[in-house]
């Protein structure tokens, strides 16, 4: 079971880069203190990458809260023209810091997603694109759109679960996307080859899977994920994101098992995440275990921590 211990951030306004949300967290670790990654929006609503420094036992003690963007959006044209939303750090031998990433762009009325990937010569702090163009795209297994990626070197291999956009469908006049979760791997962390293995498949009620977070504990991948259904997930909170895992012996075929996720939408409507409890991240502290968490509004209510409880 996963015991909240509340909300550790929400954005106040204050900086011209985070007028709202602080969607997508990514626990990433240092000796002293913890960095949280999240993706914030400006007055347009487009949306940036930044950070706040915690305290590791208690990570609503803020010792830090960055002034700027880590990362600016593309030029005219480019894949993340209209957005970038941080998705997985990867510690690199040489001591850079790579950055997948989701590219947003907006078209006439919806938007389309890609993967890019940055990197930080200066510990996390700045990055800057390492290509103009994107690391994974639309293709034959990815008819729509392919963004927010898990990613892991494993036995000499990389391996990425992401959530790939497979069609869309007009609900109340607008076009609602449905997207599963998929496998690709690559010898470089760089080219990327999508095998077309659905890890999370769809049904009755899971028509979207919101940002996977993929371990390994005790030679067992295992993931939290988000999931909700397509129609009325914004205003009913009976069809919006709640929280899922899976399990899987080789990284490539899962088993759901949401009945031991351990963590749900509180019952109490004052909360912050009585409506919906998406995006979370999973870490662990001195033989602890952590969730990081969205609620209401998709990160617009701040993020919150959990601690895992036997």
């Amino acid at each position: 079971m996963w015991i909240k211990k509340g909300v550790v951030y929400k954005p106040d306004g204050s900086l011209a880069h985070s007028q709202s949300h602080a969607q997508v967290p990514f626990a990433y670790k240092h000796d002293d203190f913890l960095r949280i990654y999240f993706s914030t929006r400006d007055a347009q609503g487009q949306s940036r990458p930044t950070f706040i420094d915690v305290e590791y036992d208690d990570p609503t003690q803020i010792r830090y809260i960055h002034d700027k963007p880590i990362l600016e959006l593309g030029g005219p044209g480019e894949y993340d023209e209209t957005g970038a939303m941080p998705s997985w750090f990867v510690d690199m031998p040489n001591g850079d810091i790579w950055l997948y990433y989701t590219g947003w762009n907006r078209t006439h009325n919806s938007y389309r997603l890609s993967m890019g990937l940055a990197v930080s010569h200066d510990g996390g702090l700045s990055f800057k694109k390492m290509f103009r163009g994107p690391i994974m795209d639309r293709s034959i297994h990815n008819p729509i759109w392919a963004a927010q990626p898990s990613v892991m070197y494993d036995n000499g291999v990389w391996r990425m679960w992401h959530i790939s956009g497979q069609k869309c469908e007009y609900i109340h006049g607008y076009p609602e996307p449905f997207y599963d979760c998929r496998y690709a791997e690559s010898k470089d962390g760089i080219h990327w080859t999508s095998t077309g293995d659905v890890v999370l498949a769809f049904d009755d009620f899971l028509h979207a899977v919101g940002r996977p977070s993929v371990f390994k504990e005790d030679g067992i991948y295992k993931m939290y994920y988000s999931y909700r259904h397509t129609r009325d997930y914004r205003t009913d909170r009976n069809q919006s994101y709640r929280m899922g895992y899976a399990e899987s012996l080789d990284g490539i075929k899962w088993e759901r098992k949401d009945d031991l996720v351990g963590i749900a939408k509180s019952e109490n409507p004052a909360d912050f995440d009585y409506n919906m409890i998406n995006y979370a991240h999973y870490y662990e502290h001195n033989d602890k275990k952590y969730l990081l968490y969205n609620g209401n509004g998709f990160g617009a209510s701040g993020f919150a921590y959990a601690v895992s409880e036997k």
